[in-house]
This record gives C-alpha cells, sequence and structure tokens, in this order.
C-alpha cells in the first residue's frame, strides 16, 4: 500500500521542511503534500505564509523520487496558467508533480480582492478550468467564452506525455461529485477517517460516475488522516479540533477511532485498517500544526514499508 504524509498550516521553517520531507523520501512515503494557495492565516499572523506553487518547484528540485502535491484553489489561477505551469513541472521533474485542485473558500482572500463566490459558482469555474486544462494539456488549441474561462486561440507547450496529467481533486459534498465524474483520477476525500461520511460521499459520486457512464472504481481514493502517535486519545482529538475548524460540527463520538494515536505499532496498525475500511489507494499520515521534532518523531514511528 503506497503511503502519503502532509505538512500543512505554515507551522515549518523552510528548512525544516526540506528536511522533513526527505526524511519522507527515505522512509518510503509516495507522496508528500504542502500548504497550496492560501493567501493569508488570519490566525497565525506570526510565521511565514510560503506561497505554495514555489515550495512545491522547490521541493521538487531538492528531492529525488518522492512526489509532491499542494493544492491549488481555482479562484487563484488562470485556467491557461495552470496548465502551463503543471505541464512544465512535469516536463522538469517527470512523474512526480501531483495536481491537487479544489473550489476553496477561505474568507481571507478578500484582502487580496480574490473574489468571494457562492460554492455553486465556484464548482461552474472549477468544471470549467479542468475542461480547459485538459484540451491544453491535450495539445490543443483552445477558445472558450464561459461564465468563469475566457481563451482566445490558447496553447500549451510543452504538453505533458501522452496528452494528460492525473487530476486529484478534494471534496465531501454531492454538489461536487458531477465535477469528479467528469474530471477526476483521484478523489482526496476531504472528511476525517469516519466510515458512515465517507460512504455517503462514495455513494453520490457513484451516482454522479453513472450518470457520466464512467466506473466509479475508475476514481482513486485519498483520505488525509490525522496521524498522533505517541499521544493519548484525548491529546489527539484536542490537536484535531485545533488545526482542523472547519469539522467543529462533527461530534467526539463520530472521532472515535478515526485518529490514530497511542504506541507506534498501534498506531500503524489503526492506518491500515482504516484504509482498508475506506477502500483508500493511498491513506495521506496528516502531520499538520506539528513542530518539526514532532514531525520527524511521527515520521519515524510510521515507516511507509511497515503499514500494511
Amino acid at each position: 500500500m503506497k503511503l502519503g504524509v502532509a505538512f500543512g498550516w505554515h507551522t515549518l521553517a523552510w528548512e525544516e521542511l526540506v528536511e522533513l520531507v526527505r526524511l519522507a523520501e527515505d522512509q518510503g512515503y509516495d507522496t508528500a503534500y504542502v500548504d497550496g494557495d492560501i493567501s493569508q492565516l488570519a490566525k497565525r499572523r506570526d510565521t511565514d505564509v510560503l506561497d505554495g506553487w514555489t515550495v512545491t518547484t522547490a521541493l521538487l528540485a531538492r528531492t529525488d523520487r518522492i512526489r509532491i502535491g499542494s493544492i491549488r484553489l481555482v479562484q487563484h489561477w488562470h485556467a491557461a496558467h495552470l496548465a502551463q505551469v503543471a505541464a512544465t513541472a512535469e516536463r522538469l521533474h517527470p512523474g512526480r508533480f501531483q495536481f491537487f485542485i479544489a473550489i476553496g473558500d477561505r474568507p481571507e482572500d478578500r484582502a487580496w480582492n480574490l473574489p468571494l463566490l457562492p460554492a455553486r459558482e465556484r464548482i461552474a469555474w472549477l468544471d470549467e478550468t479542468l475542461d480547459a486544462v485538459r484540451a491544453l494539456w491535450r495539445g490543443e488549441t483552445v477558445n472558450r467564452d464561459g461564465g468563469h474561462v475566457s481563451l482566445d486561440g490558447a496553447r500549451v507547450r510543452p504538453t505533458p506525455p501522452g496528452g494528460a496529467l492525473p487530476i486529484e481533486i478534494a471534496a465531501k459534498g454531492a454538489s461536487l461529485m458531477p465535477v469528479l465524474a467528469r474530471h477526476a483520477d483521484v478523489w482526496n476525500i476531504n472528511w476525517p477517517a469516519i466510515p458512515r461520511r465517507v460512504a455517503r460521499g462514495a455513494a453520490a459520486l457513484e451516482e454522479a460516475c453513472a450518470a457520466q457512464g464512467r466506473p466509479a472504481d475508475a476514481i482513486r481514493r485519498r483520505l488525509w488522516i490525522v496521524a498522533r502517535p505517541g499521544l493519548g486519545e484525548a491529546e489527539a482529538l484536542a490537536d484535531f479540533r485545533r488545526w482542523n475548524p472547519w469539522f467543529a460540527r462533527i461530534p467526539d463520538a463520530e472521532l472515535d477511532g478515526a485518529l490514530p494515536c497511542g504506541p507506534a505499532a498501534e498506531c500503524r496498525a489503526r492506518i491500515a485498517a482504516l484504509a482498508a475500511a475506506l477502500d483508500l489507494e493511498m491513506p495521506v499520515v496528516d502531520l499538520s500544526g506539528l513542530d518539526a521534532a514532532a514531525s520527524r518523531r511521527a515520521l519515524e514511528a510510521l515507516p511507509a514499508g511497515e503499514i500494511r
């Protein structure tokens, strides 16, 4: 089983992040996810907020094998530019850039004069963007006059081998599933590791795929699992609450068993069990919010080869 790791919330200095991603590579991790298109974090004004795209390309240059992903938020990008930078990353580091995108919902973007649109508009924008991006990767000369994407003879060179890159989309609600059914190779399940909530999303995705005439199992599943080896259950839950405020409405009882913690061997076994129960192609060990020392201890406790 492949294993990913996530370092988020801008808690690491650049030098620490490089060291930890290299350690993850040495430990056998397939993919490292780092902070992406977040313009500001209102609660953390005391830390560097490094641009996600710059960090992604710098990490690709400083590692040898591990894939690097960071989320692109559709309102931060022009469709043709997005297609071009992704194709360029693939050209420079073949097979190692993870294209990961979502609709985003950060109210802090108002300070940057980025549009704050209702979810249905951001979903439509994502659909139009991915339609254009895929056409550009195929090498087509692309014209679009949509509600969110306008192109007049746009082309991208180089194009990725085979004219495509795998597309990973973060989603949890039913309203986004038709976009996944049309465009996604990977569903990044934007829920904690709670089987009934994942099952609800999976049912919506299966229905959307049936409408598109596409088998739902053609879309692989990944999910970020908050793991805290060495911590007790109460400490792990408190850490989850601190760094995942958007899940505040999920009762504590539902999170029972969803946050691997405790002795390293038990933590590894729990991650493997959740991956099997949720039919994950890749569980992602979410270390977001941990400092460098705690992240190192977690990586050393959870080598990828020992989670099966």
